[in-house]
């Protein structure tokens, strides 16, 4: 073709993987100045915009013909271990089953195998110290920005998968990932699935932080990475409309930001069994999700306590682990929760769990409402909808909204524990209970889905690489 005949030629000596645009090449030169002088002209701008048009005819025949990717290697940095998390892995085989090879660069403090093939992807684990102690081994493979083993974990995964883009979860690690995708010329998304910085700020207020977490978790330091992340990144992913409103203040533009949410698929929906019918027994109450502070355990167990003091059948079954299990626990004891009344299982695999909620009534959603809350949405939210339970939730901006907007339950005033009972004890009525669960599940089937968000994801993956191709997508790096 015309384009690719002429185009090839003139930027033939551009090195793959060069973040100099081709156009520059041409005009600049390596030591023309008349060509610099045109390059940063009217002229200049007018021909960068003609051979990007070119380039695209070379490469994709008309451009503004919808284009299809090749298979794509995608670089996915997880700062934690690998198995597992359940965004990871739901990204990671929505990636796979598109066509796309998956590399998961995660931590390894339990000594795992470098390398590991699993159906989602390939794992590129960072190589423990054999001749270190464990704690060594652990404080070297800590996620932060400036740890040169993430910075190498990264860019020799990127190089030796032949990678196309590199996806990064989260904060803590986006800078190392921008760095890489700097040095190797690839597109960087970051997947934002929580307010990072809020969250910190949010451990802090409840008092749980220490001393050392001044200098590795402090939350104005993390506002100040994001903000230079912001300037350098080329997608964003968030899990709600409140996260995408937030990076829009803060200035990235509308079109850097995709919601792609903490969805389940639709065959996670189960058949609603006949709850109605179930008068005159317990009503099961159940909640998924760490034991900290923020997330509003210790007033759900006082909820629980007054319902007790009411003379409400029911019985509180509490999945998860975390730091505040035990204090927890001895919380429970105080308000003389015993038994089936507040029962802890601790950490249980994913299955289990979604298995369990089968039996269960009411799922509750304590969180504290903050800035960290109120700018991310749990995936229990959506695990209790689509197994067909009536949801209660704290006033949370996004929970809140959505429980609303779909019908799936109540809404409670946090830091309310009455007014948490008594939003339970409305959902007593196992008419009202199925209502919830109707919607709930209606409203997962038609808008809060994995099929839906996958697509987004999928769509988000292909502009940003293809962007990058074409010269489109850019970024500000520090000299």
């Amino acid at each position: 073709m015309v384009g690719r005949s002429l185009v090839r030629p003139l930027f033939g000596g551009l090195e793959h993987g060069s973040n100099r645009d081709p156009a520059e090449v041409l005009l600049r030169g390596n030591t023309s100045r008349l060509g610099s002088r045109i390059w940063d002209s009217p002229v200049g701008l007018f021909w960068h915009r003609v051979c990007v048009a070119w380039a695209a005819v070379g490469e994709h025949g008309d451009p503004l013909a919808p284009r299809h990717t090749r298979p794509l290697s995608v670089c996915h940095v997880w700062d934690d271990e690998y198995p597992w998390d359940v965004r990871v892995e739901k990204i990671a085989r929505a990636l796979a089953a598109a066509g796309h090879k998956v590399s998961i660069v995660a931590r390894n403090q339990t000594g795992r195998a470098r390398i590991e093939r699993l159906p989602e992807a390939s794992v590129h684990r960072l190589a423990t110290w054999k001749w270190a102690p464990r704690w060594l081994n652990a404080a070297s493979m800590f996620p932060a920005f400036f740890n040169p083993r993430w910075a190498s974990a990264i860019l020799t995964t990127a190089r030796h998968t032949q990678a196309d883009v590199i996806v990064c979860r989260d904060l803590p690690l986006a800078a190392t990932a921008i760095y890489a995708g700097w040095r190797l010329g690839l597109p960087v998304m970051i997947d934002n699935a929580e307010n990072y910085p809020a969250m910190l700020r949010s451990r802090w207020d409840v008092g749980r932080m220490h001393a050392t977490d001044a200098l590795v978790r402090n939350p104005r330091f993390a506002r100040s990475v994001e903000r230079w992340v912001l300037h350098r990144v080329d997608h964003m992913l968030v899990v709600v409309e409140e996260a995408r409103q937030r990076l829009i203040a803060l200035g990235l533009p509308e079109e850097k930001i995709s919601i792609v949410s903490n969805t389940p698929p639709r065959e996670r929906l189960q058949a609603s069994r006949s709850r109605a019918q179930r008068d005159g027994r317990e009503v099961h109450i159940v909640y998924l999700g760490l034991m900290e502070e923020q997330r509003g355990v210790r007033m759900l167990l006082e909820g629980a306590a007054e319902l007790a003091r009411r003379g409400m059948a029911c019985r509180l079954t509490l999945f998860g682990g975390g730091r505040e299990l035990d204090d927890f626990r001895r919380h429970a004891r105080a308000l003389r929760l015993s038994g089936s009344m507040a029962e802890f299982r601790g950490p249980v695999p994913n299955p289990q769990v979604h298995a369990a909620l089968r039996e269960a009534d009411i799922g509750v959603i304590p969180h504290v409402p903050d800035e960290s809350w109120n700018t991310t949405v749990p995936n229990k939210l959506f695990d209790y909808m689509a197994a067909g339970l009536a949801v209660v939730t704290s006033d949370a901006r996004p929970c809140a909204r959505i429980v609303r907007e779909t019908g799936a339950g109540l809404v409670f005033r946090y830091p309310d524990a009455r007014d948490l009972a008594d939003a339970i004890q409305a959902l007593a009525d196992p008419a009202r209970r199925a209502q919830c669960a109707e919607r709930g599940q209606a409203a997962i089937r038609v808008t809060y889905n994995w099929e839906a968000d996958s697509a987004r994801l999928l769509d988000a993956i292909d502009r940003v690489v293809l962007g990058c191709r074409d010269g489109i997508v850019g970024r500000e790096v520090a000299s």
